[in-house]
């Protein structure tokens, strides 16, 4: 399914709206803030720096932006939790490096309107806790054995 590219801007345009206006939230879970910055916004968007996401995958996951904050705010259970040292490409001095840093993902997981959502909070050594991703995951359907996959269980590029 592909989804119309002017539908696509529209969305995209209101998504990034609706995020800048959320600047940063508060979890119980990790006492600490929780800032929406560019690169969860650009994460939804691409799967890596310089690898675009499909049309349909943009899409759902934009139309979806406005439930993070709550989720985030009501979550006092972390469900999971990965660390692992890794090169980091960061800009400094003006030029684009690639570190090795230790870096952590939390994952909140909220059903709302029979849709389970996965956000992943992310936070690179010596930094603050960013907000990183979200993604649905559906349950094969009685009448067919399709799925409607947005995740391969690697939370960089989730």
């Amino acid at each position: 399914m592909q989804i119309d590219e002017k539908k696509l801007e529209e969305t995209k345009k209101k998504a990034k709206e609706i995020y800048e206006k959320i600047g940063k939230v508060w979890c119980p879970c990790l006492k600490d803030e929780v800032f929406f910055n560019n690169e969860g916004f650009d994460h939804i968007l691409f799967k890596t720096w310089n690898r675009g996401r499909s049309s349909l995958e943009q899409h759902t996951r934009l139309r979806l932006i406005s439930l993070v904050p709550d989720i985030i705010t009501r979550s006092h259970t972390l469900q999971e939790y990965d660390e692992r040292k890794m090169l980091v490409r960061q800009n400094i001095n003006s030029r684009w490096e690639k570190r090795a840093k230790l870096v952590r993902y939390y994952v909140f997981i909220a059903i709302i309107k029979e849709v389970r959502l996965k956000i992943i909070i992310k936070e690179i050594e010596g930094g603050n806790k960013i907000f990183y991703s979200l993604y649905p995951s559906w349950k094969t359907t009685k009448n067919s054995l399709r799925k409607k996959i947005f995740f391969s269980g690697n939370l960089e590029e989730d």
